[in-house]
């Protein structure tokens, strides 16, 4: 009975682990889904803005995999230094890492590590209660923001700056950044792209919801917008971009209704410092950017400076090496041949990859069902073809005393349900529906319970 390690219970480790339990070639086939955080589900939980409730009930789905017979969670479990790769082949048949793509990318200005500027994945964790978020307030003293770039997590943390406090108190946002949210004085809110509104990378039902917010102006110049070909003659756009054309648009030709808020969609500025004042953030100093021709952009020479207090870089995601793992430091991806580690060159027996840290931050949830598919087909493939017969280690103890045995203190799934259970209490207690705990101490304390409760 071959018993597989998956790392990582985002998405993409997820719907391996579905791929493994629903192929038909070994039935015995056991999966430990580990994930360094006692709580499942990665980017659903702590990456998709709490106000989405219908993208977050894709929960229910990855649910019902992490409950399956023959699968087991264990949060909590860090693979480093104490508990190698080399370890984790010791203790499984095979291991598929699927850790995503956790830093971000940098903008290169100078300025950027100015207080007040935080990169996109700070907030969104902040107000998405990651227990490794920075408490730092972000908002706190600030009338005007730049979020820099034009893609959904710059959406939804634009998004998030301008909702009222009866909006966010219906989420299950935790009540420390509710409460900051709810305080806050952000006025004026600048979204900012270094091209046109043709190579934005938001989705148009993303791109719309700014535009159905309580109490908020939307702010285009459509001249700025017509530098762009794209915009002045769709017709040859593809459909989605066509949409995205049709909703600027329509905000453009909109008379503004003197709301207590204003986003303003700027396009064809690059960054090329953030200005400090006072030791902090005081504004971002862009450079006029024209199409070259060819899809790309160059300066034009001209400046223009926004005055900000805040500013949320989000111009994509980026791999970070796992020790014990080849890297590959350009693509911020682990080097694979159809899921399969590479280290120099040559295949790692028993090692995969599949999600972000596979093919890099590209494509959406779904994405990963095929990225998935192709990486077990790889390992099915590579366990000797998968027919009935021999166990490919007979007697391999239960990889769980390897893992205690390494220092991890796995939360096991009736912890992860304890957790569930202490977060609906929290809410209640205030008022609200479930409120998630936001600190490691809350998280373990109520696994631990549930661990004593059963003796």
């Amino acid at each position: 009975m071959p018993h597989i390690a998956v790392v990582g219970s985002g998405p993409g480790g997820v719907y391996t682990a579905q791929s493994l339990v629903q192929q038909t070639l070994l039935p015995d086939v056991r999966v430990d889904v580990l994930d360094r955080l006692p709580c499942p589900y990665g980017l659903v939980r702590y990456g998709v803005a709490p106000d989405h409730e219908k993208i977050k009930s894709l929960q229910g789905t990855l649910r019902a995999v992490l409950q399956d017979e023959r699968v087991r969670f264990l949060g909590g479990v860090e693979v480093g230094p104490a508990l190698p790769p080399s370890t984790l082949l010791e203790l499984y048949d095979a291991v598929v890492y699927c850790v995503g793509a956790a830093a971000d990318r940098r903008l290169g200005v100078p300025g950027e590590d100015l207080p007040g500027s935080w990169s996109a994945t700070d907030f969104v964790a902040w107000y998405s209660a990651h227990p490794d978020a920075r408490d730092d307030g972000f908002v706190r003293g600030v009338r005007t923001a730049v979020a820099i770039g034009v893609g959904n997590v710059a959406v939804d943390v634009v998004r998030m700056l301008v909702r009222g406090a009866a909006e966010l108190t219906r989420t299950d946002m935790p009540q420390a950044a509710l409460g900051v949210l709810a305080a806050s004085e952000v006025r004026d809110v600048y979204m900012v792209g270094r091209r046109g509104p043709a190579q934005a990378r938001f989705t148009t039902k993303e791109l719309r919801e700014l535009g159905s917010l309580p109490d908020t102006d939307i702010v285009v110049d459509e001249a700025e917008l017509a530098l762009d070909a794209g915009y002045r003659d769709p017709a040859a756009l593809p459909g989605a971009v066509r949409r995205n054309v049709a909703v600027l648009r329509s905000w453009a030709d909109r008379p503004h209704r003197g709301g207590a808020h204003r986003i303003h969609l700027r396009f064809f500025l690059r960054p090329v410092a953030i200005v400090e004042g006072g030791g902090r953030v005081a504004g971002v100093r862009f450079e006029r950017t024209a199409p070259d021709g060819l899809g790309g952009v160059g300066g034009t020479g001209r400046y223009e400076e926004i005055g900000a207090q805040l500013v949320l870089r989000s111009v994509g995601y980026r791999g970070v090496p796992l020790a014990g793992l080849p890297f590959d430091a350009v693509s911020g991806t682990v080097p694979q041949a159809a899921g399969r580690v590479l280290r120099e060159g040559r295949v790692s027996p028993g090692e995969y990859v599949a999600g972000w840290i596979k093919r890099g931050p590209t494509g959406v949830i779904g994405t990963n069902r095929p990225c998935a598919k192709e990486t077990v087909t790889s390992l099915l493939t590579d366990l000797g073809a998968l027919t009935p017969g021999p166990d490919p280690a007979p007697g391999r103890p239960d990889p769980l005393a390897g893992l205690i045995a390494a220092g991890a203190r796995p939360v096991e799934w009736a912890g992860w349900q304890a957790i569930e259970r202490a977060e609906a209490a929290l809410g209640g207690s205030l008022g609200r529906g479930s409120v998630k705990i936001a600190d490691w101490a809350g998280l373990l304390d109520a696994a631990r319970d549930a661990h004593e409760a059963t003796g």
